[in-house]
């Protein structure tokens, strides 16, 4: 990869994905800045190569050609880049931004606009891959935004990427394509939940259901991702159940906006909010098959 000379990118959240992103550019010689409010992921970061960390961009020196926010909401964005001590004032001219959370197409396009009165390049660019391609530098970006704002982000996105698509020039495509991604994403879990829900119901061992499945035409990646923890009894959340109250929210916001009926999307969305009702909120998103009763689920193995 070949990194300009004094080229300086700056990740802003160190969750599962962000840091899997910010060792991606350092170890493609990026020199690499990263922000978190967690002291802990600060230090991993650090330890790992990173050029400074701190909790807000204010304490850095210089500015940034690259920023890559990952974080979950667009409101946690808008903060970040925008707010006190807001990390948009710290990316050089001509410089862009890589806004990664998973935001409805009018969230992103507003954020866009008011990042460009400050002269800042926006790329509405959600991601998608998990923790592991994040870490191996094999994320897929489905980006939307100006010729310029891909040139800036070159260095960093082929330092995270495997796959990025270039949806068009008009922010808020990109933000579409990652909510309509949700939609299967968030259908595909609920619908495994009910499957081996079912086969709890039915007597049959989980584990043989899910060596089954994952054997055959019915599996699904979110099938064999997810339901391995409910086969494992292990709920830690890698995405929590809350993550999809939010994002099938978004697709259901969505279908509404466009008047367009999502049947299957609205059914997951309201399974999602019922496993949260009920206390699941924080739990791995898998977690969405505890909103049967009747059956008898694995427990989580000691040791």
């Amino acid at each position: 990869m070949d990194v300009p000379s004094g080229y300086r990118a700056c990740v802003v959240g160190l969750g599962s994905m962000g840091m899997g992103a910010a060792l991606s550019c350092v170890k493609a010689g990026i020199p690499t800045c990263g922000i978190d409010l967690s002291e802990a992921r600060r230090a991993e970061f650090l330890a790992a190569g990173a050029e400074a960390v701190a909790a807000s961009a204010a304490e850095f020196e210089g500015a940034f050609d690259a920023m890559i926010v990952l974080v979950v909401t667009a409101a946690q964005a808008r903060a970040v880049l925008l707010g006190g001590n807001g990390a948009a004032a710290r990316i050089k001219t001509g410089g862009a931004v890589m806004v990664s959370c998973t935001q409805s197409a009018g969230d992103a396009r507003a954020l866009a606009a008011d990042l460009e009165a400050m002269g800042v390049t926006m790329l509405d660019a959600p991601v998608s891959g998990g923790a592991a391609k994040a870490a191996a530098g094999e994320m897929t970006v489905m980006a939307s935004g100006s010729d310029a704002a891909f040139a800036a982000l070159r260095p960093v996105l082929e330092a995270v990427a495997s796959k990025v698509y270039n949806i068009g020039p008009e922010i808020g495509q990109g933000a579409t394509v990652k909510v309509i991604h949700q939609l299967l994403a968030g259908v595909h879990i609920a619908a495994g939940a009910e499957a081996m829900a079912l086969a709890a119901r039915a007597g049959i061992p989980l584990d043989k259901m899910y060596d089954v499945v994952t054997n055959a035409a019915g599996n699904s990646w979110m099938f064999e991702n997810r339901m391995k923890h409910v086969v494992d009894g292990d709920y830690t959340p890698t995405s929590a159940v809350d993550i999809f109250v939010k994002d099938l929210g978004l697709v259901t916001e969505t279908g509404r906006s466009l008047k367009f009926p999502l049947p299957l999307a609205s059914t997951a969305f309201a399974m999602f909010q019922e496993a949260s009702n009920m206390g699941h909120g924080g739990e791995d998103d898998s977690a969405v098959i505890k909103t049967f009763s009747g059956i008898e689920l694995p427990a989580r193995k000691e040791g």
